[in-house]
């Protein structure tokens, strides 16, 4: 049991000898001063304000009851107005990490209960390619599917793609009118979705005959005929291609397995539908099928309208987003079900999920949550776009972040081959560019800066990947093997403990990214803990000669601890470590 689990133990015992309730929380948290200790118990006050008890009294009784001494507690002190700070025993620190220097999973403990949670990201429209906007999506959910992996949870993650709707029309009608069969196969006219879109959107705004096809088109598909869903399933494959080559790219973990788009539930709309009116859960509106959500209502008290059904017996997002729930409930057995979707679709996901709850497709046992997200600004502080207005596509912004990071690695390290600097920079170049994003609150919104995020200073990948470096460097300069050493360690230097006490607080953040679906706690604590090692490595020796041969093997163990710590981080959250740079 890791060090601070046993500590708790210790608290809550100390609680009940105090005489407070059993269960009551004992506040426990890692300090963020070091001058006030290592842990601190912040639960009495809030017991004292229930017991109506003087706080500071309380403290002082809790202080009398713990194992101070004892080979877990050095020293123990009542502090404001009923605080408890502790301070570890270095044995017991060292032997934490110890444990945690030859655990494969770094002091991550397995669920108490194993949940099934189902993640919805990424989700391009496969009417255009994916763009800037889809970034956040997409590096978001897979860092998170990998942190609720890593923990001991079953991921399933589902790419709900656009790949239904009125525009698919259009755009076979696109190619019916440009391109025989031989060109269609050879996929020529969609090389840049991008200009086949506004090609086809060109012609159907001009010619009212290619519209009307473009419509008879709609009906032919939902009708499932040969011809339409053929040309459909190939611009689909199509589309998946670009989307995959993205994927690729940045190491995402999606896979063409995980796509289930909204063509899927195409055949659930109608009986969805048909069930709500049945249940009087929807009601005719002015030809349309509405739901009203009390629970959802403006401050005057109107309910909020979602729409299942248009007057034209059209199908919204709503409708299939409905549909998408109740497979998951009951196909995929989901216990928690995460969305990546941007911030403005908040309301959309309110609507959904109260009806969801209403008929009864989403019990409150199913955890439904939107993991909104914030804008990409550019650097006017508007939404990010080319010089020219228009939207950046991804593909031309990875390109683009591994170019700068070329320029930049051959800048620092000339000598490199040609192969090494190509694959330096593509860790490097999308490295960045990811991390940039991770770190930021997922919530708010942030300005895209190519100089900031390939930065070797602050907080940026290129600066925890240099930390990464150094410490390879550090064991062929030592002649030892980096992923096999072990030796005691001791924490007798300032900076010694303070690196050890970051190495121990891994899996707490771990399991802050599981619960919150917020990376950029991992990533605050990754940057802490290479920080925390800059400054042991300027202050604690290793190689020099003065140094015995016992400190040099316990620096040594500490440094190979948070190479594998820095580099679990770095596979959670998807960016490539690297040996040299």
């Amino acid at each position: 049991m890791a060090l601070k689990s046993l500590i708790e133990e210790a608290a809550f015992r100390a609680f009940s000898e105090a005489g407070l309730p059993r269960e009551t929380p004992t506040g426990l948290k890692w300090s963020a001063r070091p001058e006030f200790g290592d842990l601190q118990i912040n639960g009495v006050m809030g017991a004292a304000k229930q017991l109506k008890q003087n706080p500071r009294e309380l403290a002082e009784k809790v202080l009398q009851n713990l194992p101070i001494g004892e080979g877990l507690i050095a020293k123990a002190e009542v502090a404001g107005p009923g605080f408890i700070n502790l301070h570890l025993d270095s044995q017991a620190i060292s032997e934490d990490c110890q444990k945690l220097l030859s655990d494969p999973r770094l002091g991550v403990e397995q669920p108490t209960k194993q949940q099934r949670v189902v993640v919805d990201y990424s989700s391009p429209n496969l009417a255009k390619e994916m763009h800037v906007g889809h970034l956040r999506g997409t590096i978001l959910g897979d860092a998170v599917c990998r942190a609720l992996e890593f923990k001991g949870h079953k991921v399933v993650r589902q790419n709900h793609i656009g790949d239904w709707g009125t525009q698919f029309g259009m755009l076979i009608a696109e190619l019916q009118a440009t391109q025989t069969q031989e060109q269609i196969s050879a996929g020529i006219a969609l090389s840049d979705l991008e200009v086949f879109y506004r090609q086809a959107k060109e012609h159907f705004d001009a010619d009212p005959e290619f519209a009307d096809l473009a419509r008879n088109n709609v009906v032919k598909l939902q009708a499932g005929d040969g011809e339409c869903l053929a040309l459909w399933q190939h611009f689909i494959d199509e589309s998946l291609n670009h989307a995959e080559d993205n994927y690729h790219k940045l190491g995402v973990s999606l896979t063409r397995e995980d796509v289930r788009g909204e063509s899927a539930y195409n055949a659930d709309l109608e009986p969805l539908v048909s069930e709500l009116i049945e249940r009087g859960i929807a009601v005719e509106d002015q030809g349309a099928q509405v739901v009203y959500l009390e629970e959802l209502a403006d401050k005057e008290g109107n309910p909020s309208v979602a729409i299942v059904q248009k007057a034209d017996g059209g199908y919204l997002y709503a409708t299939s987003d409905l549909a998408a729930i109740r497979y998951r409930v009951n196909e995929l057995q989901a216990d928690r079900c995460l969305y990546f979707i941007d911030a403005r679709q908040s309301l959309h996901m309110k609507q959904v999920y109260a009806v969801a709850r209403k008929a009864g497709w989403a019990p409150e046992s199913v955890q439904l949550e939107h993991c909104s997200y914030g804008t990409i600004m550019g650097e006017d502080g508007k939404p990010f776009k080319t010089r020219s207005g228009d939207t950046v596509k991804l593909a031309d912004l990875l390109n683009e972040a591994v170019e700068r990071a070329n320029e930049i690695v051959a800048e620092k390290n000339p000598s490199l081959s040609q192969q090494d600097r190509d694959t330096i920079s593509l860790a490097v170049g999308i490295g960045a560019v990811k991390y940039a994003d991770l770190s930021k609150a997922r919530t708010t919104d942030y300005r895209f800066d190519w100089e900031s995020m390939l930065s070797f200073d602050g907080n940026t990948a290129p600066y925890l990947q240099y930390a990464g470096t150094r410490i390879h460097s550090l064991f062929e300069k030592a002649g030892e093997e980096l992923a096999s050493f072990e030796a005691n360690i001791g924490v007798e230097q300032t900076a010694e403990r303070a690196l050890a006490l970051s190495l121990m607080r891994f899996a707490e953040s771990l399991d802050q990214l599981a619960e919150s679906a917020m990376p950029h706690d991992l990533c605050s604590y990754l940057f802490d803990l290479a920080g925390k090692f800059a400054t042991f490595y300027e202050a604690c020796p290793i190689l020099k000669s003065e140094v015995d041969a016992t400190t040099r093997a316990s620096r040594l163990a500490l440094a190979a601890l948070t190479s594998k710590t820095l580099e679990c981080g770095f596979e959670i959250l998807g960016i490539q470590s690297l040996k040299r740079m």
